[in-house]
């Protein structure tokens, strides 16, 4: 169990690098850290969720530019999927690389992945059973590469001979669950645990599924971090604010996360058959920081230790100075 630079009671930032260049997400992540908030966790993936006015960065190189042009505050990915185009121990080299020059600010997430991040390279996609065995082994293998030398490790899906990095790390692993097989992988391995679901699935489901985890493996479930990601967008106009929550419809879709579609340009596609509604109802669409602190005081209330937002917003820059002026301040003050 690593100590966590995620701090417990706060809120931190997402940078989607699918929605604006490297440059403009790391002005987003400089104004996050002066506005206050504890964190920034950065998608990683290769192809994005939609394909109209879309990027997509390289995750690891963003994030290292990103702590070298802030001065304390920790970040990470959300997440990493060590399933097929990345072997573990490649991972440990890059995130240990991280820490090794700008200190104790770097988390790592990790995650079954979905095909659009897979397949584009050429490979064939695999279920979510084998998926979720992947997260495990890789678990296991960058936290031994990270804190013991000359490794071996004979796995199902992994293999290590001999592997030795030269450098030792201490960045926490939190690991994605959206169910209570996953979950329970959490509650076994993971330093914090990270879903997408909703607060009351969560508490009813997931949390029971880690403490089932952690007691099996002979952890103290308090130990590990719960963190929640809520995606949303801001603007005083609400019909502008659902705009740009158009690109993230697909998602919505469970068979994006179980069936080989990868091309951009197909999701998007297919996230037309989204209504409005339905968008609204799985977002947080809001006009005024009352509609932000609402839904993160329910994370708190139903047993989150951290939550972090993920902004869609028109203006991008409003939303995280609004949020620096009257959403931190409120939860800050609570603490």
């Amino acid at each position: 169990m690593q100590q966590s630079v995620i701090k417990r009671n706060s809120v931190s930032y997402s940078c989607n690098l699918d929605i604006a260049d490297p440059i403009t997400m790391l002005e987003y992540g400089q104004l996050a850290e002066e506005a206050g908030f504890t964190a920034i966790w950065a998608s990683d993936h290769f192809q994005p969720w939609f394909h109209t006015g879309a990027k997509e960065s390289q995750a690891w190189i963003w994030l290292t530019a990103l702590l070298s042009r802030t001065k304390k505050i920790p970040v990470g990915t959300g997440v990493t999927a060590p399933i097929l185009r990345y072997h573990p121990g490649i991972i440990a080299q890059a995130f240990a690389t991280m820490e090794a020059i700008y200190g104790p600010r770097v988390f790592l997430t990790l995650g079954a992945g979905e095909a659009l991040n897979e397949l584009p390279l050429g490979y064939s996609w695999i279920g979510l059973k084998e998926r979720r065995e992947r997260v495990a082994e890789s678990a296991i293998i960058i936290r031994k590469l990270i804190s013991e030398d000359f490794v071996n490790f004979e796995g199902k899906h992994f293999n290590l001979k001999n592997a030795n990095m030269y450098m030792r790390a201490s960045f926490p692993i939190f690991i994605g669950a959206s169910g209570p097989k996953m979950a329970e992988v959490v509650g076994e391995l993971g330093d914090g645990f990270l879903t997408i679901k909703g607060a009351d699935y969560a508490k009813s489901e997931l949390f029971p599924a880690v403490e089932r985890g952690a007691k099996k493996a002979g952890r103290n479930p308090d130990d590990i971090i719960k963190a929640i990601e809520i995606d949303l967008s801001y603007d005083t106009d609400l019909d502008r604010a659902l705009i740009p929550l158009r690109t993230q419809a697909g998602p919505l879709l469970p068979k994006m996360f179980t069936d080989p579609i990868f091309d951009p340009r197909e999701i998007e596609r297919e996230g037309k058959q989204v209504t409005d509604e339905e968008l609204t109802k799985a977002y947080v669409l809001g006009s005024s920081p009352e509609d932000f602190i609402k839904p993160i005081e329910a994370a708190f209330e139903a047993g989150f230790d951290h939550v972090y937002l993920a902004s869609l917003s028109p203006n991008e820059k409003s939303f995280i100075r609004m949020c620096g002026e009257k959403v931190l301040p409120y939860f800050s003050g609570k603490n």
